[in-house]
């Protein structure tokens, strides 16, 4: 089952999707979340909840997108309380990438290994652990709260300090913290966690800096269990002209790490599962623009095609101007 949501006139809507043309209006307040909640406290499946609110009408897909008016496929009406986070060096990429990484890992000393190298061979060696254990801990970076986040179709702003735009295709887990304060997982989306690769390559130190950035996830929300193999797309358009393409896979079996190990290490720490929250947690990527020399440009249009997750995301990129800097006030007048 897949699910978006849109703008009714100032409303948040959601709505199962029922073909590439169209969807089925679902008669709930709150949208996703708003459903979420309910199949947590009626201990019901969340697909159960939206076949018995779906209303006996359709809207025109495509007209929504036209329009404007496709949203996040989940949303908190408190920003603040939607946290967006996410790991890296998870996926074991391409056959030749993950060979010359092995090379590299296993002709080197551990003393020529670098803090990366380290993290992904970690990862290989013991990033999926069996039932009920905890396998190695991934990279983590936090990107922001909600209010970073940018809806299917809107612009990706680079800050006017940024020195690097770069798309980064990847899978995105949604999650709601229930009442009891355990994690649900509602659902999966394709993403574009969005990076400033420039400043990272600078100095890995910098990792924190160059991710703290807008980023945009669905436009669906995939309801139901991830399969184990993923196949997209991710390209740049310029003017309706394709300027870079390339193709990407995800899934538990293109990844060092289980989903299961990277929810565990994400969701240990009491602060992130303070009830009510929404958290959005990118898995990672192994393909990237940037690794192919592209220099982006304002205009320039980032498009991550995931089949199996239906509509793909697309989001121009937009150059913000310089901002005053903020006047920091010694006191508290």
């Amino acid at each position: 089952m897949r699910v978006i949501q849109f703008d009714d006139q100032g409303r948040l809507r959601a709505a199962k999707v029922e073909s590439p043309e169209q969807v089925v209006p679902i008669d709930v307040e709150g949208g996703v979340l708003g459903l979420a909640r309910i199949a947590i406290d009626q201990g019901a499946s969340l697909e159960s909840v939206i076949e018995a609110r779906l209303e006996d009408t359709t809207l025109d897909y495509q007209a929504l997108v036209d329009q404007g008016r496709l949203l996040p496929p989940v949303t908190h009406p408190d920003p603040a309380h939607c946290l967006v986070t996410g790991t890296g060096l998870t996926h074991l990429g391409s056959a030749d990438t993950r060979s010359a990484m092995h090379a590299k890992i296993e002709g080197a000393s551990e003393a020529e290994l670098t803090d990366s190298m380290r993290m992904f061979q970690m990862g290989v060696e013991g990033g999926k652990p069996g039932p009920g254990e905890s396998g190695a801990q991934p990279e983590w970076f936090y990107k922001g709260d909600g209010r970073w986040v940018v809806a299917p179709e809107a612009a990706l702003p680079s800050p006017a300090f940024a020195e690097d735009a770069g798309e980064e295709p990847e899978l995105v887990g949604l999650y709601v913290i229930g009442p009891d304060g355990r994690p649900y997982r509602i659902g999966f989306a394709v993403g574009n966690e969005f990076s400033d690769h420039v400043t990272e390559r600078h100095n890995y130190l910098w990792l924190a800096h160059s991710k703290l950035r807008a980023c945009s996830f669905g436009p669906e929300l995939v309801i139901g269990e991830l399969p184990d193999h993923l196949e997209g797309v991710s390209r740049i358009t310029r003017g309706g002209e394709v300027r870079w393409e390339k193709p990407f896979l995800t899934g538990e079996a293109n990844m060092s790490h289980s989903i299961a190990n990277l929810e565990r290490h994400h969701f240990k720490y009491d602060g992130f599962r303070q009830p009510g929250d929404v958290h959005v947690h990118f898995f990672g990527t192994a393909t990237l623009s940037f690794a192919d020399g592209i220099q982006v440009a304002p205009g320039d249009r980032f498009e991550i095609e995931l089949p199996a997750f239906g509509r793909s995301l697309r989001n121009p990129l937009a150059q913000e101007e310089a901002a005053p800097e903020a006047a920091i006030r010694p006191s508290v007048l």
